[in-house]
């Protein structure tokens, strides 16, 4: 299926839904028993049933999640994907940075990365040096575009402020359920300044189809929908909000895609957006956070 994209003023663009690999290989350490055949298959799966945008991580079971994509897009036209890739908090000093690039391309065997992101930020190395080497990485070419994760407005408009180069994105945990980045302002600023939100764990971990809940069971009976799909349709119908999902289940799979193709009704993402019970605002960060405190 063809999937529609968003393209911001800028000219950055992606596809509304994406595919992401957080627990491949295992999680932040490599697991010896993970079935990689199965993972390589799920990934070539969600490339054949349309989906362009592949999202991995150094940080992902020790690098071997992006060992895991260069196996799966081996066999597609690279030039219709988008790889997007993280360096951990760990490596943001300049040398670091760029040693991490190349090896994320080593592993993924591929020569360029589309879009390169901070996995989140890192108090303790200044960004300036970070986005030094981000820089040096876009003028060489090895990476497309520039983006982050887990930044807040305001590290968001340090780092900014640090390259004349556009970062395109900010990739934050949002979903019915986790509203930190709405309430604290992050998706407004992303609207207001021509940044795309990448908003993963859309359906935080199953949440909404184990506990449903009436509001969100009833927009979905209108629709004739799933509750997972309504969670994901109510994501990609906010301007420049887009959203990334990992599923090894075919089915899963196939339910994700059906929350593409159509639209909430405005009155109905005012409903889930004003009276979704029990919402939180903080913020899960993958205990990366946990990696960066001195020693």
């Amino acid at each position: 299926m063809f999937i529609e994209t968003k393209k911001l003023k800028n000219g950055f663009e992606l596809p509304l839904f994406g595919f992401g690999t957080w627990g491949m290989g295992g999680r932040d350490t490599l697991d010896p028993g993970n079935d990689d055949n199965a993972d390589i298959e799920a990934i070539k799966t969600a490339i054949e049933s349309g989906i362009i945008h592949i999202d991995t991580a150094e940080f992902y079971s020790e690098g071997h999640a992006e060992e895991l994509v260069g196996q799966a897009i081996k066999g597609f036209d690279r030039s219709k994907l988008i790889i997007t890739t993280k360096v951990t908090p760990m490596h943001l000093h300049y040398n670091d940075l760029i040693d991490s690039a190349l090896k994320s391309l080593k592993r993924m065997k591929t020569d360029y990365i589309d879009v390169y992101l901070i996995h989140t930020p890192n108090p303790y190395i200044d960004i300036k040096e970070s986005m030094k080497a981000l820089d040096f990485l876009l003028e060489k070419k090895i990476i497309r575009f520039i983006g982050l994760s887990n930044f807040n407005i305001d590290s968001f408009r340090k780092a900014q402020s640090c390259t004349s180069n556009i970062i395109t994105c900010n990739h934050l945990h949002y979903n019915l359920k986790h509203r930190g980045p709405l309430n604290d302002g992050s998706i407004k600023y992303a609207q207001d300044n021509d940044i795309m939100v990448v908003a993963w764990r859309p359906l935080q971990k199953g949440l909404f189809s184990r506990e449903e809940t009436k509001i969100v069971k009833d927009i979905a009976l209108k629709y004739g929908k799933t509750v997972n799909q309504v969670a994901i349709n109510w994501l990609i119908s906010q301007k420049n909000v887009v959203t990334i999902s990992k599923s090894r289940n075919i089915k899963h799979l196939n339910e994700n895609l059906g929350a593409l193709g159509w639209k909430l009704e405005d009155t109905d993402i005012d409903i889930l957006t004003k009276c979704f019970p029990g919402t939180v605002e903080t913020v899960e960060n993958i205990t990366l956070t946990k990696l960066i405190q001195p020693e």
